[in-house]
């Protein structure tokens, strides 16, 4: 199917060729014409399927349709979960719609960064709002910025939006939009909780879930290496010496963790540094840029670069401390192995972490083969219970937990 079959104009279908897609990707030919027919989307598609590329079609070629002069207000709002994505979303609908010869005024809006600019450049009107949910409500409330004109509302990585992180700030931006206005989702995971939470707040909406076949599922092999907690480090560089890796980026669970393992690596000879939502927002880009121009070669982070962040050839994620849950696991491999590439995701198993580890393997359904590096097998053996899956009733609830801390008086 060419993109010409999809409703767009044939400048748009030109600037799509431009971008480097030679035809419609599977999700951006299923949701691009019922989206353009009106109707609301729910949308799950792998990383790197075109997702993003999907809406931009969609939001271009409505503001294209439009007749009459221009609003001052927005006719179309993108709501994305971190500044790295606002970015890198409104960089491709400007990027779209030069090539396509379209006037399309797109105005980013995140935090991190002084809120002056934002609001003087919101002044001569704008078409398309890309914006982070905290840094959109304080525009709002600066009076800078109505959603009253606002047709199509587009939740991009909608799983992480919808969780309860954001849920009062996407309740108070949904009452500021007009009664009737189009809702499209995008996501590469949707948990149940997630999925029944979206279709709560859509309108008979239609439900696209792209399975990648065989052939179509991004190429990332996946190592898993016990290891103890501390000689994760070691192996790292060990591993990174070893392989050549050009570049790396290696996921943590905290700030502390990111600042810690990069300080350990530049100490060591690496160009590294750490990557979080406490740094500022220069620094983050500075970061990414530097990251992107080989200039560094481990870039170490938390779950915030896991989502959205589109690094072209990258070869290697290692998971040094393994993410939270399953899906957290899809989104921080799916760094590697875009747009056609292959890739590489190791995760650093301790022994305390097996059971979690396994059950990142079940919600995947996949098995991947424990392996021991010379010099760096682990001392600290898995539990009994463990091997097991964990005693069922066994496990200790919180007010256990707080009794060990000595934050409650013991049972008598």
């Amino acid at each position: 199917m060419p993109f010409s079959d999809l409703g767009i104009s044939p400048a748009l279908a030109h600037a799509m060729v431009l971008q480097g897609f030679v035809l419609p990707t599977p999700v951006q030919a299923q949701t691009v014409p019922v989206a353009l027919g009106g109707q609301d989307v729910l949308a799950c598609a792998q990383t790197g399927s075109g997702k993003t590329a999907a809406y931009a079609m969609v939001l271009l070629a409505q503001l294209a349709s439009r007749t009459g002069p221009k609003s001052r207000h927005a006719a179309a709002l993108v709501v994305v979960p971190t500044r790295e994505l606002a970015t890198q979303v409104g960089d491709t609908l400007r990027t779209l719609a030069q090539h396509a010869g379209q006037a399309a005024r797109v105005t980013v809006l995140f935090g991190g960064v002084s809120i002056n600019p934002q609001l003087m450049g919101l002044r001569g009107g704008t078409d398309i709002v890309v914006a982070t949910p905290g840094r959109l409500l304080d525009v709002v409330d600066h009076r800078a910025l109505s959603l009253g004109g606002v047709e199509t509302l587009v939740l991009d990585e909608a799983d992480r939006l919808l969780d309860l992180g954001f849920a009062q700030e996407l309740d108070r931006i949904r009452g500021l939009l007009p009664a009737r206005h189009q809702s499209l989702l995008y996501s590469a995971t949707f948990s149940a909780g997630v999925r029944t939470m979206a279709q709560a707040s859509l309108h008979n909406p239609v439900e696209v879930n792209v399975v990648a076949e065989e052939g179509e599922q991004p190429d990332i092999a996946q190592r898993a290496i016990q290891v103890d907690a501390s000689q994760r480090t070691q192996l790292l560089r060990h591993l990174i010496a070893e392989h050549g890796w050009s570049r790396v980026l290696v996921f943590v669970a905290t700030k502390y963790a990111a600042e810690m393992v990069a300080d350990k690596l530049r100490r060591a000879g690496l160009l590294a540094e750490p990557f979080h939502a406490q740094l500022s927002q220069g620094k983050r880009t500075q970061v990414l840029m530097d990251f992107k121009a080989s200039a560094i070669q481990v870039v170490v982070a938390t779950d915030v670069a896991a989502r959205g962040i589109d690094i072209s050839d990258l070869p290697v994620v290692v998971n040094f401390d393994l993410p939270r849950s399953a899906t957290d696991y899809t989104h921080r491999i799916g760094r590697t192995a875009r747009a056609g590439a292959s890739g590489l995701a190791v995760s650093f198993v301790t022994a305390d972490m097996e059971s979690h580890f396994r059950l990142i393997e079940k919600r995947h359904r996949t098995t991947i083969a424990r392996e021991q590096v010379a010099g760096f097998a682990p001392t600290a053996t898995v539990p009994v219970a463990t091997l097991g899956g964990g005693i069922k009733g066994h496990r200790p609830s919180k007010k256990d937990k707080l009794r060990a801390a000595g934050l409650l008086p013991p049972l008598a």
